[in-house]
């Protein structure tokens, strides 16, 4: 079932280590980057899957959302030239989402693009950021503001990483997962709907899945001039929810998938208003989230801050907010454009009394 992904240079399990140490002999010298959480949970793991490359000199960052930044960059670009990185020298980016976009970025601008490799080791940087091309950081805390279309020479996918996961990480990458079925396979999130993340099994069959649906729309629009578009469900309310919430304490911040499903929530709403998505349909989308993510309520204070977040957003054309919103479970639609503000704070409302409906 998995030799399907090779078509994307995309590989499961131990046989894509195998891939791995072969390709990197082709090689100057190899680095891998890692943040403080990986090296600590991920990386003899990986050594133990590929020790013919227990050699090559390890860069780390701190884990972090924040740490997704150009200081970062600039940090790991002078290791790199210090270390004599020349244009035959490769990058593996071991770690979640935040490790293969900074990775990925640090690389594609790197002497002006270097080979790179993705080992992701989170449920959502396997079944999301580490597939697809797309690569970036965080600037002034506004979500992926600058970043490159650039793909990984190859991605290796195993999901005995995620025995070092939490449950909340877990959780958070099962939003892509919901994301996936929404805008493109109702059977896919009808699976979804009472799946158990404490089943390995079932989630690694799921990833699988989950990666087919993403890169047959990356496959169709690779730089997301239409098409692509459709994975942005859930995204434009998403990422400027993440963003305010990273300017919080630490222990208010939202993880990705967090702030995705609450998007997913208040677009969904926004569906139902513009678009005749049914109202069972918009039940049924929100009971599911709740019932799998612990959310925050948002006051008005914040809501007026994450609205004022939108003109960031990077859907904008000529001022005017675009949505990717649903026709129904399992088919979206792209470009829609809302000028109505009311209409935004409504879905909120909506969210809002939904979390305390009990």
């Amino acid at each position: 079932m998995a030799d399907s992904l090779t078509k994307w240079n995309i590989h499961i399990g131990q046989k894509g280590f195998d891939i791995l140490v072969k390709d990197i002999n082709q090689y100057s010298s190899g680095f891998i980057l890692v943040d403080s959480n990986t090296k600590v949970h991920c990386l003899d793991l990986f050594f133990r899957k590929a020790p013919q490359l227990s050699d090559l000199l390890v860069l780390e960052v701190e884990a972090g959302e924040k740490n997704k930044s150009i200081s970062s960059c600039k940090r790991i670009w002078n290791e790199l030239s210090n270390r004599s990185a020349d244009r035959k020298s490769c990058l593996i980016n071991l770690g979640g989402g935040m490790i293969t976009d900074l990775g990925g970025f640090i690389a594609s601008v790197y002497k002006r693009g270097i080979p790179f490799y993705n080992i992701p080791t989170s449920l959502l940087a396997m079944v999301d950021a580490s597939v697809g091309g797309k690569t970036g950081i965080n600037f002034e805390l506004l979500k992926n503001q600058i970043g490159t279309i650039s793909e990984p020479k190859m991605v290796v996918i195993d999901s005995s990483f995620l025995v070092s996961m939490d449950s909340r990480e877990l959780d958070s990458g099962y939003a892509e997962m919901f994301k996936a079925g929404l805008i493109l396979d109702r059977g896919y999130w009808e699976q979804l709907k009472d799946g158990d993340l404490s089943d390995l099994k079932f989630l690694s069959k799921k990833i699988d899945e989950s990666v087919r649906i993403k890169m047959h729309v990356v496959s169709a629009d690779k730089y997301e001039t239409s098409y692509r578009k459709i994975l942005n469900f859930g995204h434009t309310l998403g990422h400027a929810i993440e963003s305010y919430f990273l300017t919080l304490e630490e222990s208010k911040r939202l993880l990705h998938g967090e702030a995705i499903v609450i998007g997913m929530i208040l677009e969904a709403y926004l569906s139902y208003r513009l678009l005749k998505f049914s109202s069972s349909s918009l039940s049924e989308i929100t009971e599911t989230i709740l019932r799998f993510y612990t959310l925050p309520s948002i006051t008005n204070h914040q809501k007026k801050e994450i609205i004022n977040l939108l003109k960031y957003d990077k859907k904008v054309d000529k001022g005017k907010l675009q949505f990717v919103l649903l026709q129904s479970i399992g088919k979206a639609k792209i470009d829609v454009p809302i000028e109505d503000m009311q209409l935004i704070d409504e879905s909120f409302q909506y969210y809002n009394s939904m979390l305390n409906s009990d």
